[in-house]
């Protein structure tokens, strides 16, 4: 089953406009009583402008307009967190978490750019993308067994993994099919198998 709640967290409607709740998470009955599930979330925090989803953020009982992208991620990945070690019973369910998928501009070298007509992948990818770091030490601080696929590494190396269009630019937060993803589900596939024996 496919559930998308892209922030883990919820986004709720009121009268003053959507509000991002960084310590709620409502939707979680779905996620009850799975024999797998597998979360990803980084790539949606980015969007900023018309693109956001949200019109505040609600944390405790302060309200804000904007925060910093890293630290809204991180309450989120928190509040998650706190969920999966008071709810999961790891021995019904295996929990995972699909790390970071990287855009390149995040690489302090290079600008989204540089991925068009890259056709080889990086020799040296630069240091550990921010939002994965922040992702393992939210993870390594929990109570409950969880893998983390981590494939942000492998995905910083594959500039040359991006669509792009002669006029339309660069589309360095996806991924061409076939191509990365694929590498990413045959390591999701051998994970399965070898976790759940």
């Amino acid at each position: 089953m496919f559930f998308r709640n892209a922030f883990l967290v919820d986004i709720t409607s009121e009268p003053t406009g959507k509000v991002l709740k960084l310590d709620s998470i409502s939707t979680n009955k779905v996620w009850d009583g799975m024999d797998v599930v597998i979360f990803d979330s980084w790539h949606w925090w980015l969007h900023t402008g018309r693109k956001q989803l949200w019109d505040t953020i609600q944390y405790g009982n302060t309200t804000v307009k904007e925060m910093d992208r890293l630290s809204l991620y991180e309450k989120a990945l928190n509040t998650w967190a706190k969920w999966v070690d008071s709810r999961i019973d790891p021995k019904k369910t295996k929990v995972f978490f699909q790390g970071v998928s990287p855009d390149h501009a995040s690489i302090p070298y290079i600008n989204a750019m540089n991925c068009q007509n890259q056709t080889q992948p990086l020799k040296n990818p630069g240091d550990h993308h921010p939002a994965e770091l922040v992702l393992e030490k939210v993870l390594k601080a929990m109570c409950k067994p969880m893998y983390l696929l981590n494939i942000t590494s492998l995905s910083q190396l594959r500039i040359d993994g991006h669509p792009a269009s002669a006029g339309r630019g660069v589309d360095c937060t996806h991924w061409c099919l076939a191509g990365v993803p694929d590498t990413w589900n045959q390591l999701l596939y051998t994970i399965l198998f070898s976790y759940l024996k």
